[in-house]
């Protein structure tokens, strides 16, 4: 995984410029978005943002992510001349339903979003194309594929489809070695709803989740940030027994290869929150 950036990201509407700076300056990374969070009478008009933010030099390439329309939209072609002729390089292509889809979008580094029943069902076909760089899930566009109402149960919690194809798309990520992200929480003033989405999305193995509002940043990256005692403990084990060290003990607990794993992992994310 050569590109593997903060866990905090934030979407933001193309059409709404002003917007742009101010989620750079709180946000990993910017999800600079020209599908869902653009109406459809102002697709254009974000389009000529997007231009407009290359020309002035303000749109960092390194650290914004443009998520184009789906190819079976009719915005899909608009979309895509403007990232050929801007030169851009890494896009996320919503909808994403087939390997081909993103195969076609040959020299671009693409995170591709699950967010339809067949887009589901190919997962791991998307995942192993070698231009994606990461895989993300979406619950709401899902489940009205699904002809269903709902994603969550009244506590909060997933259904069971919601479950099904966030533990997929997160397996599918690994086995390719992308970027597993996590999708959005809607309620945003339920922080504590989305801490708890983020520490089990850490826990599983996620690298990232997404913010819909620049409230919700610090509460991800919060979540994704290991605690000073898990990092000295992982450390401290790094450092008495190594890497490699078989079947041994460390303050009289079994320690073998996943152990290890895990604690590699704790300070790899220490890293990647400036812990």
């Amino acid at each position: 995984m050569s590109w593997l950036p903060g866990p905090a990201w934030l979407f933001c509407p193309a059409d709404r410029p002003d917007r742009y700076l101010k989620a750079l300056a709180v946000a990993d990374i910017v999800v600079l978005d020209l599908e869902d969070a653009v109406a459809g009478s102002s697709k254009g008009l974000a389009r000529e943002h997007v231009r407009q933010l290359v020309a002035a030099g303000s749109y960092d390439r390194d650290r914004t992510v443009l998520r184009i329309n789906g190819t079976a939209s009719g915005e899909f072609a608009a979309d895509l001349d403007v990232v050929r002729t801007l030169g851009l390089t890494r896009v996320m292509l919503a909808k994403a339903e087939r390997a081909s889809d993103v195969e076609s979008l040959e020299g671009l580094e693409v995170v591709a979003l699950i967010e339809t029943p067949a887009g589901v069902v190919a997962v791991e076909d998307i995942a192993a194309a070698t231009n994606v760089v990461a895989i993300m899930w979406g619950a709401d566009d899902l489940v009205a594929g699904l002809g269903g109402t709902s994603s969550r149960f009244a506590d909060g919690s997933y259904r069971d489809y919601a479950r099904y194809t966030r533990s997929r798309c997160l397996i599918a990520a690994k086995v390719y070695d992308r970027i597993a992200i996590d999708a959005v929480y809607m309620d945003i003033p339920d922080t504590a709803g989305l801490a708890l989405q983020c520490q089990d999305a850490a826990a599983v193995g996620f690298d990232v989740t997404c913010a819909i509002h620049p409230s919700q940043i610090e509460v991800i990256r919060t979540a994704f940030t290991p605690t000073a005692e898990e990092i000295e403990s992982a450390q401290h084990l790094i450092d008495s027994v190594g890497t490699d060290p078989g079947v041994t003990t460390h303050l009289d607990r079994m320690v073998d290869g996943p152990i290890i794993v895990h604690a590699l992992r704790v300070l790899r994310r220490a890293g990647r929150t400036g812990a």
